[in-house]
This record gives C-alpha cells, sequence and structure tokens, in this order.
C-alpha cells in the first residue's frame, strides 16, 4: 500500500467511522525505526499503512495512568476494583475475579510484564468511568501526541476493527513515553514480577537476547499478526523501533534484531523528525535500570 493510498484509506476510514460503520484495514507488515535524540528516521516500510495494534494498546494505557499519577489523580497504592467486564478479558490476565481489588503498581507491573487485560480495563474504568469513555480520552491523547492515524476503541488491544494504527504512531507513542515519564519509563524494562506469592516471566524475548534492549512492548491478535515496539540504546545512540504484521513471534523478534543490528551503529539518516518528537528532549542518555 503506497502512503497515498494508505491517507485516503485513513481519511475514508475518519468519515465512515463517523457513521457509525467501519471498513475493516487490511493488516500487513510494517517497520520503522526512529534516533529519538534527533527525531531522525532510520528505517521505514509501510510506516504509515493503517494495522492493527493489538497489545500495543497498553503503551496508551499505561501513558494515561502515568499522566494521572502525576496530576495526583492515581497514587501507587490506590486500589482498582476489578469489575465484570473487566474479569471477562482473556487470555492474558491476573484473574482475581470479579469485585476483587490490585493495586495500581500490581495493575502496571502485570501489563508490562504479562499484557495483563483485566489490568488494562481496571485503569480505564477507574479513570474514565467506562472503558468506552476511556478509549475516547485514549484516541484524544494520541493526537495530542502527534498519532494521526491511530484510533482507540479498548484500553487491552483485544480484536476491534476499528481499532487501528501505524507503525509511525506507535513509534511516536514510545517516545512520548520516555520523554513524559523518564521514571515510569524503566519499568518497561522489567522481566518478571511476583503477584501475591507467584513468579511471572515476561513475553518480551528481545531483552533476553539483544543487548541493549530495554522495553518495551509486545502485541499478536489473529488480525494484527506478531507486534512489537522496542527501545535500545548502544554506543550513545538511543532508538525507537517498531515491527508489524510478522506471521510468528521469532519473525518479528529477528526482525527486529535486524533492524537494530543496521540502525544502533553511525550511518546517514533521513532528516525527518516525528510529529510529536522534540529532537533532544528525551531520555538518551539514561539506561533504565533492571
Amino acid at each position: 500500500m503506497t502512503k497515498t493510498t494508505s491517507r485516503l484509506l485513513a481519511t475514508a476510514l475518519s468519515s465512515v467511522l463517523l457513521m457509525g460503520a467501519f471498513i475493516p484495514a487490511e493488516a500487513g507488515q510494517a517497520s520503522f525505526v526512529l534516533d529519538v535524540q534527533s527525531g531522525q528516521v532510520l528505517e521505514a516500510s509501510n510506516q504509515d499503512d493503517l494495522n492493527y495494534p493489538a497489545s500495543l494498546t497498553k503503551m496508551m494505557t499505561l501513558y494515561l495512568a502515568f499522566e494521572a499519577l502525576h496530576d495526583g489523580r492515581l497514587t501507587w497504592d490506590q486500589k482498582l476494583t476489578m469489575s465484570e467486564n473487566a474479569e471477562s478479558k482473556e487470555p492474558f490476565k491476573l484473574a482475581v475475579g470479579a469485585g476483587r481489588k490490585v493495586t495500581l503498581r500490581e495493575a502496571v507491573e502485570s501489563i508490562v510484564v504479562l499484557s495483563a487485560n483485566d489490568s488494562a480495563v481496571a485503569i480505564a474504568e477507574q479513570l474514565g468511568g467506562s472503558e468506552q469513555a476511556f478509549a475516547k480520552t485514549m484516541t484524544d491523547k494520541a493526537r495530542q501526541l502527534g498519532m494521526r492515524d491511530t484510533v482507540f476503541k479498548n484500553s487491552s488491544g483485544l480484536p476491534d476493527p476499528e481499532q487501528v494504527t501505524t507503525a509511525r504512531d506507535m513509534a511516536t507513542l514510545g517516545v512520548s513515553l520516555m520523554r513524559d515519564f523518564p521514571e515510569e519509563f524503566k519499568l518497561f524494562s522489567m522481566r518478571g514480577f511476583k503477584f501475591r506469592g507467584m513468579k511471572f516471566r515476561g513475553h518480551n524475548n528481545l531483552m533476553y537476547r539483544y543487548d541493549g534492549v530495554d522495553g518495551i512492548k509486545t502485541g499478536y491478535t489473529d488480525a494484527s499478526g506478531y507486534n512489537v515496539v522496542t527501545s535500545a540504546l548502544k554506543g550513545g545512540r538511543r532508538v525507537v523501533g517498531v515491527v508489524m504484521g510478522e506471521k510468528t513471534a521469532s519473525l518479528r523478534d529477528d526482525k527486529m534484531a535486524g533492524l537494530l543490528d543496521s540502525t544502533l551503529s553511525p550511518s546517514t539518516a533521513t532528516a525527518y523528525t516525528t510529529p510529536g518528537t522534540q529532537p533532544g528532549a528525551t531520555m538518551t542518555d539514561t539506561q533504565p535500570t533492571k
């Protein structure tokens, strides 16, 4: 799909959504790598094609949770109630049971490590009153950050044909997280966590196999294929990379590793600044702690 075709599809999508209907966008492979400090594009392929974010959606859920922490609307120890709606979200969840509570810290860590759907819904319902209302806030925030083509319909990334994004937009979100919440961003380097006596290992295998990778999020549905947004620091250069629409998790990880090999070294980059990115405004000199 060409850039022009993608833009036309995005325009048509917006018009159709306003009429209450939807024409599904065809999921496909895409990639994008951005130098965080300079804002230069180091690699791009189908970066403006519409695709399904799957659990990459939770990056925005966490962005809004971190924002609420800074605004004083949430605290780390605050209790969140798991509603029946939250409890119903398969497959990955804390599964504490409807009506029971978890702390915000437990919810955030379970999203980072397990991609817990029930925790994402609990945060959405706490902040938005309903998941639907929170999804509108997510889309509004996306526009503020410069994510021009993204539409959110839920907080978890579970299948919804109206929930779409692009590789470029996901890179913009990744950079925004590290720029706006540098301390909270360190949580994305977690490889596991303990929850009420149980130990859990994370899904992001790139953190185990590629030196310099420190997050941030994987995602998968049948419609989206295998997605990942990755932050990496090597030789003084920090990049955020996006791979979307791969056929298997191993192919996704191999592609990202190849992109990191080719971009985490001195090279000539395309002079382009991603919308919402301010060169030099991010944590390029800080490696998040493990």
